[in-house]
């Protein structure tokens, strides 16, 4: 893949603790890390989409395409546990100028075929534009299954725009259904209705998008969670970290009034992982110029490990 990048040697790190004892180790001490691209069955293909050219796109604050390596950075020192060895590095795939459209078909193609080969995949965005290329290649790997799409998010992503952006992906993933002939199942888990306009609340309405406002996450999220990984065969979850709020999360483009805080996040996330029905997640819209002492990045590392934890 041209616009495939390995992960330089110096991003994984930390301190080594193997001479306490056999199994005091580090992520970065298990990792399994490539100079190739190479699907490995049973394994977690930890794959870098490094973009912002859809943040860009929709006007929002650019970064997103520098968080990758600086998250596997933040994952590396954290302790490996059982099921933690089942990570494979999988590289990065870079957008190049305003590619966006060839470095997302890219994803979905290497997405695709880790599936196919019997992998989960873990993507680290960049922006919300990743979900596109991830959700298509999970619908593309599994045509003849129902699969639901669960968006932790302030943000609907279902903008009407000429090209791409990172406002866009699941009104492209509702039309790719479409053009299937498939059934568009998606949820919006802690969405803001002073966020999004009324032609957006009106279009989820016409796709009958499950929707959680942000003010009701406590009290209506594991019920709607319910009813959504009832009626799916395989899940798709992508985790947009302004869905958190902005005292917890400051390092987004678009940080949340209100937001949903991390540990009324975590049960919902622990349920989709336990459920045995989630095949590929990730975490996006981090942008490192507006972290605060790594703040950002060590609670968005420590929830991708809290998602291999649970799906090991």
């Amino acid at each position: 893949m041209s616009l495939w990048r390995s992960t330089p040697q110096n991003v994984w790190q930390g301190r080594d603790d193997s001479a306490e004892a056999a199994n005091a180790l580090r992520i970065f001490q298990t990792i399994k890390q490539g100079e190739t691209f190479i699907p490995s069955p049973c394994d977690i293909a930890l794959i870098g989409f490094a973009s912002d050219e859809g943040v860009k796109r929709n006007h929002g604050r650019e970064g997103a395409a520098q968080a990758p390596d600086i998250l596997r950075n933040a994952l590396a020192n954290m302790a490996s546990h059982t099921g933690h060895e089942r990570l494979v590095d999988g590289g990065t795939i870079v957008v190049e100028g305003e590619q966006l459209e060839e470095a997302q078909r890219a994803l979905s193609d290497a997405v695709q075929s880790c599936q196919q080969s019997g992998m989960r995949t873990l993507v680290l965005g960049g922006g919300h534009e990743t979900a596109w290329a991830h959700g298509r290649g999970v619908l593309e790997a599994f045509p003849g299954e129902r699969i639901a799409i669960i968006n932790l998010d302030a943000h609907l992503d279902l903008r009407h725009a000429e090209r791409a952006t990172s406002g866009t992906p699941f009104r492209q993933l509702a039309h790719y259904c479409a053009e299937q002939g498939r059934e568009f199942h998606y949820a919006c888990l802690g969405v803001s209705r002073a966020a999004n306009t009324q032609a957006l609340w009106d279009e989820a309405a016409r796709l009958n998008v499950m929707l959680v406002e942000d003010l009701h996450f406590r009290r209506d999220a594991l019920s709607a969670l319910n009813t959504v990984l009832a009626k799916a065969d395989r899940v798709y979850l992508t985790l947009d970290l302004d869905v958190l709020p902005a005292g917890e999360m400051p390092a987004v483009s678009a940080p949340a009034a209100f937001g949903v805080p991390v540990l009324e996040l975590i049960p919902v996330i622990e349920q989709i992982c336990r459920s045995g029905k989630l095949q590929a997640a990730d975490l996006v819209e981090f942008n490192p110029r507006y972290d605060r002492e790594g703040q950002g990045a060590r609670l968005a590392a420590r929830l991708a490990w809290q998602i291999a934890h649970w799906w090991a």
